[in-house]
């Protein structure tokens, strides 16, 4: 029996991937947590992003990304496809940021958009 490998539909940039493995030993958080990533109704724009750790749940598909668990629901996809998620640890701004090529549009904060 052959595994299927499967590319994830977004990329982590190698910063952010690192902050993330940083939260997650910093945190604790358990090992059979992995990165949830996806969309929530609200925002300025209509949509906002979901970034946090959590367990599988069965309507979702997994992806490792560099030994790094990537949760996200499967209905998610068409609004996260080509997404790349950065992280900014700079003087004017600190935190992951969301570069989506499906956004029509996003607001000033940076974390809502419209599809």
């Amino acid at each position: 029996m052959a595994t299927e490998v499967r590319t994830a539909p977004i990329t982590i940039t190698e910063k952010a991937l690192a902050e993330v493995k940083n939260i997650m030993t910093e945190k604790n958080v358990p090992a059979d947590y992995g990165l949830r990533i996806g969309v929530q109704g609200g925002g300025c724009s209509g949509m906002s992003y979901l970034l946090g750790f959590d367990k599988p749940k069965e309507a979702d598909e997994t992806f490792d990304l560099n030994g790094v668990t990537l949760i996200m629901d499967k209905k998610h996809g068409m609004y996260v496809m080509g997404m790349e998620v950065d992280f900014q640890d700079g003087l004017n701004a600190r935190g992951f940021t969301f570069n989506n090529p499906q956004a029509k549009s996003t607001c000033g904060c940076g974390s809502s958009f419209s599809a």
